[in-house]
């Protein structure tokens, strides 16, 4: 079992499924190319462990997930997926061009013990855009034509886990149920936040979606759970400013565009609360004539970039002393080569100096790809929007479904 806040949530290791026909839902929704074809295969290839652990046991496995919404261009099948899928998993996943039809359910029922097969689509069934309470979701449709067909599920699919669609929330409630080797990383990394001998804790906030971080921030104040937060990007830009700071006109115009300065309030009283929020010395900046420089934040002529070298050099003494480095969102625009060197400091200063790293996958996770780094040491997450929730301070509808299931 894995605890994390009130909830205590099974593992494969307590499930231990074997010689039995399981369910396992997976997240391996991936970016697609114009004309349809799968444009990086991370996401695949990082649920190899679970469906190994279960052929392992002799199970037969089927599996679900979903890719893209109606309407875009990236709602597409499975098919290419199931082959890549294969390729890593060195056998054929069987790939059904269905979901709950009659086709689908004799498949499954065909299905021999070290055997793997792979449902199509599940957001072509159109109840699984629809979001209930657990209980609910078992009477779906999509559940109750499924379920009597397994004698186990496994939720692997983390990055999902803030949706209580019928197939992450419906099936723990009517078969034994258990967290998958993906999903148990995910809530073993993200449980540290609350163990108090994991401290001191930092946290290094930056990048554009200050609406959200502004929300983590207040949850992380709230419940007492970060130590030091360190803030770069448009977020960094919002605090200096609550705190009084000009940073010149273009940059208060681009925050004024984007919206930013309506936080400026709810800034403030974070920062009035006593709040452990740093913000840069000095930053990167792009000046009219196309250089690039550094200037102190108290006299900012240039368009803000990135952080600046004493503030990299600041915050790296921090990260240092950490026992646990939560990174999400870049320091600086990291599209551009030239200020990238803020985020990849930072992240150097958390593998080397932090005792734990999490890394809140997107930009940060990308920059990460081609550091040497020791895995029992560094989490990086699957999780977008599921990341952000539980940082916001919301419950995972996953995670709630898997701790009231069905135990055996």
């Amino acid at each position: 079992m894995i605890r994390i806040e009130d909830l205590e949530i099974p593992t494969l290791d307590d499930l231990n499924p074997k010689d039995e026909k399981v369910l396992l839902r997976v997240d391996i929704n991936s970016p697609v190319s114009d004309d349809g074809h799968i444009l990086d295969d991370s996401r695949i290839k990082a649920h190899i462990p679970t469906v190994k652990a279960l052929l392992e046991n002799n199970n037969a496995v089927v599996i679900i997930s979903h890719q893209g919404r109606p309407g875009d261009k990236d709602f597409i099948q499975l098919e290419e997926h199931s082959k890549i899928m294969s390729k890593y998993l060195g056998q054929e996943i069987q790939f059904v061009e269905d979901v709950v039809g009659p086709y689908a359910q004799q498949k499954i029922k065909e299905l021999k013990k070290g055997e793997v097969l792979m449902l199509d689509n599940v957001r072509f069934i159109s109840e699984e855009l629809i979001e209930a309470p657990p209980h609910q979701q078992a009477k779906s449709f999509l559940v109750r034509r499924l379920y009597p067909l397994f004698n186990a599920y496994i939720n692997d699919a983390f990055a999902t886990a803030h949706r209580s669609q019928p197939s992450i929330v419906g099936f723990p409630i009517v078969l034994p149920s258990a967290a998958g080797k993906v999903m148990e990383r995910e809530i073993s990394a993200l449980s540290k936040l609350f163990n108090p001998e994991d401290s001191p804790k930092i946290f290094v906030l930056g990048g554009g979606k200050v609406h959200d971080t502004v929300k983590i921030i207040e949850n992380l104040v709230k419940k007492r759970l970060a130590d030091r937060i360190l803030t770069g990007g448009l977020v960094a830009e919002l605090f200096a400013v609550a705190k009084g700071i000009n940073l010149g006109e273009k940059n208060m115009r681009i925050l004024e565009s984007l919206g930013i300065l309506s936080l400026v309030p709810r800034a403030r009283k974070l920062l009035l609360s006593g709040a452990p929020i740093e913000i840069p010395v000095d930053f990167k900046v792009l000046k009219d004539n196309g250089e690039v420089a550094e200037e102190s934040a108290i006299n900012v002529k240039g368009i803000i970039r990135d952080i600046g070298k004493t503030t990299i050099e600041i915050y790296s003494s921090f990260i240092k002393e950490a026992k646990v480095t939560i990174l999400r969102g870049p320091m600086g625009v990291i599209e551009d080569e030239r200020f990238r060197e803020g985020s990849k400091q930072l992240l150097k200063a958390s593998i080397e100096g932090s005792q734990f790293t999490i890394v809140g996958g997107g930009h940060m996770g990308s920059m990460i790809s081609d550091m040497k780094i020791d895995e029992g040491k560094v989490h990086i997450s699957t999780g977008g929007g599921a990341l952000l929730l539980f940082l916001s301070g919301e419950r995972l509808p996953a995670l709630e479904a898997l701790s009231m299931g069905v135990r055996r």
